[in-house]
């Protein structure tokens, strides 16, 4: 079955921060776009960052770009995104997913991990 863990998250300080992971088994991994998202307590799912199969192109939602790096490693089936100046607008539950179309849309995507909590505190 596929599987994505989350995994990285945690309180930090604005200014700060923090690196996700997400582990995938159970599917081709670099066959699928990974993406992340978040989600903060009443508000829509909202799209992050995502890079493509071989990883040269990236995607990001403009708050975070020159702040947010997403990367993979195919040979360890692992999607990272490295999140620096962290303000308290970007906590949330960070979740990564595997898609095959729609890149930046939560339409996009077939396989959805838990998620992993962020916190910043101002």
């Amino acid at each position: 079955q596929v599987q994505l863990v989350e995994s990285g998250g945690g309180l930090v300080q604005a200014g700060g921060s923090l690196r996700l992971s997400c582990a995938a088994s159970g599917l081709t991994f670099s066959r699928y776009y990974m993406g992340w998202f978040r989600q903060a307590p009443g508000r829509e799912r909202e799209f992050v960052a995502a890079v493509n199969w071989g990883g040269p192109n990236t995607y990001y939602t403009w708050p975070v770009k020159g702040r947010f790096t997403i990367s993979r490693d195919n040979s360890k089936n692992t999607v990272y995104l490295q999140m620096n100046s962290l303000t308290p607008e970007d906590t949330a539950v960070y979740s990564c997913a595997a898609g095959r179309t729609l890149p930046t849309t939560v339409a996009g995507y077939e396989h959805w991990g838990q998620g992993t909590q962020v916190t910043v505190s101002s």
